[in-house]
């Protein structure tokens, strides 16, 4: 099965309808590749319509936003009616869950354990999304492509409670069924509630050896972990050597809750005096970092004031990593950033740069993200160019150039519940020409004997080694022994000379970093 549970209509492809729409079961697996693909087109056509036809439904009867009760009385369960908007509008608005859901319980008021029951219903379901529609596949008369976005997302939400939170039985189911009240299905109170029934059979461990009693070892665990299996395999090929003790764990970790890093910024505040100001501890790693176990860091007075700002430790090694690796030659006091929105990076590398009497350059070229890069880096050395970076048409004398490419983003995967849904391994061929293609134009704009670096947020071998390979082959960039400057982090060498980070062993995103320097004359 290539590609794992990725999806809605995915994540229940094992499951076919006749005509008569009766549910077939897990062994009627025997289309060939084309005739599944085929088949996919036509779930992803029918969704699609289906979602196009309830909005305009719901806009017949007002307004563009569905089932909204914005008054808190109106709703009997506000906790689980928040979760179910969330799950909603990410389904059919395409809307990214880390943003809407604690904008919606903004909206709604919710505090205290009410916001943590609906953070955890609604960012589990979302992150579990391959294992809870595999179930509900599995329980359903219909195929999932064929029920109404309103009433799957009530499914999510009751499956999720049924197999991972400690909610009892009868509880999920009940209050599964009322939601439909709320939301303006109660026609699908009765389906609600026999799915639901069906779901609360088996266990999770059950309803996974249920699902993979014939399965292959990456098939159970991306079910298992649910990530799409296309994404174990790239985690595994990653991990190398040390797959076997650490792939789960590696996945595992893209569910744990990220804690908040601060970095103090350099001439601002120091990471001693942030930790003393808001009772957090200084990083493993970063000499500009401090760590936060919960709390708003918005309401922090040194974020507010521009002292500090949120960014993963990650990040500030890398940022940091631009800015100290050793230079050959006279030093011009021009840096540059070529990929800089939204702008923590270049924020970090400026505040370096200050200290040093350097300039940033920072070169973005969607213009709302420039616009947050000069809100980023207000009263620091910086200009930013909206242009694209493979033609910036910028002079080549840069000392040190950093190039934190576009990518996958699999290695932020815990920050994005429902990420790992959308992304594609089609998206990226495209990414790596891309990458390539910035990385040769920062090796162009930095002067012989400067640094450049190259960072990603992806631990995939296409995005990360491999383009170090090709960069050895093709640019005049000669690679640095990364890990030196990694601020003695331990465990984190990919390939020969970089370096690739990991939730599971150093507490940050799952980064790539390789420093290069810049030779006089290309190396073929």
């Amino acid at each position: 099965m290539s590609g794992g549970f990725r999806s809605r209509s995915e994540s229940a492809r094992h499951l076919k309808s006749d005509a008569k729409g009766t549910k077939q079961t897990p062994s009627n697996r025997g289309a060939s590749h084309s005739d599944r693909k085929a088949q996919q087109q036509r779930r992803n056509r029918q969704r699609n319509d289906n979602n196009k036809r309830h909005q305009r439904q719901q806009g017949s009867s007002g307004g563009n936003k569905p089932n909204r009760k914005p008054a808190r009385e109106h709703h009997r369960d506000l906790p689980r009616y928040v979760a179910w908007q969330a799950l909603f509008r990410v389904d059919t608005e395409n809307a990214f869950g880390n943003i809407i859901l604690p904008s919606l319980m903004k909206e709604y008021g919710l505090s205290g354990r009410d916001a943590a029951f609906t953070t955890e219903l609604g960012y589990g379901s979302l992150r579990a999304q391959g294992l809870v529609d595999a179930v509900i596949g599995e329980c359903s008369s219909r195929p999932l492509e064929a029920i109404d976005p309103a009433v799957i997302a009530v499914l999510r939400l009751g499956t999720y409670q049924l197999l991972r939170m400690r909610v009892g039985n009868h509880a999920a189911v009940n209050t599964s069924v009322d939601l439909c009240q709320e939301v303006d299905k109660p026609k699908a109170k009765g389906f609600v509630n026999a799915v639901l029934h069906s779901v609360a059979q088996r266990t999770e461990s059950e309803w996974i050896d249920h699902l993979t009693k014939n399965a292959d070892p990456f098939e159970r665990m991306a079910l298992a972990t649910a990530h799409p299996e296309w994404i174990v395999k790239v985690f595994r090929d990653s991990l190398g050597d040390y797959a076997i003790s650490e792939l789960s764990d590696a996945l595992i970790a893209d569910d744990a809750r990220p804690r908040v890093h601060l970095v103090a910024r350099p001439g601002e505040i120091t990471a001693e005096e942030l930790a003393l100001v808001t009772g957090g501890e200084q990083t493993s790693y970063s000499p500009y970092g401090v760590v936060l176990e919960e709390g708003d860091p918005g309401a922090i007075p040194a974020v507010r004031e521009g002292m500090a700002a949120v960014q993963d430790e990650g990040s500030q090694l890398i940022a940091r990593a631009a800015a100290e690796a050793p230079l050959e030659g006279d030093e011009t006091g021009q840096w540059l950033d070529l990929c800089a929105g939204p702008g923590g990076k270049t924020a970090l590398m400026a505040c370096l740069a200050r200290i040093d009497g350097a300039h940033v350059d920072a070169v973005e070229p969607v213009p709302h993200r420039a616009r947050l890069v000069e809100k980023t880096t207000t009263g620091l050395p910086v200009t930013v160019h909206t242009v694209d970076g493979r033609q910036s048409g910028l002079e080549a004398h840069y000392d040190r150039t950093l190039v934190d490419a576009p990518c996958t983003g699999l290695g932020a995967l815990r920050r994005r519940p429902e990420a790992r849904w959308r992304k594609s391994p089609d998206d990226v061929p495209e990414l790596v020409t891309l990458q390539r293609e910035l990385l040769a134009a920062g090796a162009e704009l930095t002067r012989p004997g400067g640094i450049v670096v190259y960072s990603t947020c992806s631990p995939h071998l296409e995005e990360t080694v491999k383009i170090v390979d090709w960069a050895e082959k093709n640019c005049p960039l000669q690679p640095l022994d990364t890990v030196d400057y990694m601020c003695g982090m331990q465990h984190c060498r990919a390939g020969e000379n970089a370096v690739q980070m990991w939730p599971h062993r150093h507490g940050t995103d799952a980064m790539f970093v390789q420093i290069f320097r810049r030779s006089a004359t290309p190396e073929r």
